[in-house]
């Protein structure tokens, strides 16, 4: 069933985890725990978690679901839509904004990579945050400008311009 809203107004429609899962033995909370955050979600209580709906997300709540139980936990899938915008405006900001801090850490490393005196140490920096920007880029469902940043400072950091450490680079300006 599809969430309705006003004519005119975008569907906006998530899937929820509402899952419950025994304290011990704990590897099993924590590689759901973990699994949670590198799905990005929206931690709406204890034990409740949204994504905005897609097919890959509610496949990844499914199997997440399915762990649960053969933890010996409960678990269940939902689809479900906010009743206000009030709720709606503050989920979509709470991802958007945990998106960008990630999307800004990008940005800082690459700054750092490029006073590394090493070109070999600064390809090996520029390929392992290329590859969280493709990680974080699949836990984006709100476009954030800090995205376009962390590019821009990975483009910089390709090129092989080395800068001056991001230390020195704040006191020379002031």
């Amino acid at each position: 069933m599809t969430a309705r809203t006003a004519p005119g107004e975008p569907a906006d429609e998530w899937v929820m985890l509402a899952y419950r899962i025994p304290r011990e033995p704990s590897t099993p909370r924590i590689a759901v725990w973990r699994k949670l955050r590198k799905y990005g979600v929206y931690q709406l209580a204890d034990g409740v978690a949204v994504l905005p709906a897609s097919p890959r997300t509610r496949e990844q709540f499914d199997w997440l679901a399915e762990e649960v139980v053969e933890a010996g936990g409960q678990a269940e899938v939902w689809t479900a839509a906010p009743t206000t915008q009030d709720q709606r405006d503050r989920m979509r900001a709470k991802l958007s904004e945990d998106r960008a801090a990630e999307y800004d850490e990008i940005t800082g490393a690459a700054a750092a990579a490029r006073s590394l005196p090493d070109p070999a140490g600064r390809a090996k920096k520029l390929a392992q945050l290329r590859s969280r920007l493709r990680e974080i880029d699949k836990r984006t469902f709100f476009p954030t400008a800090q995205r376009d940043s962390a590019e821009s400072a990975l483009r910089e950091l390709a090129a092989g311009r080395p800068g001056a450490a991001p230390e020195r680079a704040r006191t020379e300006a002031r």
